[in-house]
């Protein structure tokens, strides 16, 4: 089985939203499991345990919520032992030009930096997947694939 784990942090509940539809794709793929856990109860053995791993954050200034940035700076104790993982990221914010992308960046940047793999789209939100507000339509369904795109790459690499 290959475990997809999807962190969240969500104030309005748009972001949480988002979370389950990355997990729903995930779980569209064979032999794939994806637990959504919110950054409060978000350990690191979760981080060690998963193939692979996707945060999601509502942009704050154009960069990720506090607590996620806190969880990832705790992963310096786990330095080295995500390499190989496969990694991804979305956000919602509460406009356009309001940052979703710098969020996005700043994310993977952290995963990168762990030796993560994260695979780009070249059609169309090539970052991640992101929201205006409360996600619907297309948004939703970019979070489907985003869930989906991960597993598939998390199960060729762990065969």
């Amino acid at each position: 089985m290959v475990e997809v784990l999807i962190v969240y942090d969500s104030r309005t509940g748009n972001t949480e939203r988002m979370a389950d539809a990355v997990a729903e794709g995930a779980r569209g793929v064979e032999k794939v499991t994806a637990s959504v856990v919110n950054v409060d109860k978000a350990k690191l053995d979760d981080l060690l345990a998963a193939d692979a791993i996707i945060l999601g954050s509502p942009t704050y200034y154009g960069s990720m919520s506090g607590k996620m940035k806190e969880l990832i700076d705790k992963t310096f104790n786990i330095h080295g032992k995500l390499k190989g993982k496969v990694g991804g990221a979305f956000t919602s914010s509460g406009g356009t030009a309001c940052g979703a992308e710098t969020a996005l960046l700043a994310m993977l940047q952290a995963l990168l930096i762990h030796g993560m793999i994260v695979q780009g789209r070249h059609d169309d939100k090539h970052y991640g997947a992101t929201a205006i507000e409360a996600p619907s339509g297309d948004e939703i369904e970019f979070c489907h694939e985003l869930g989906k795109r991960v597993a598939l790459l998390a199960a060729a690499l762990k065969n």
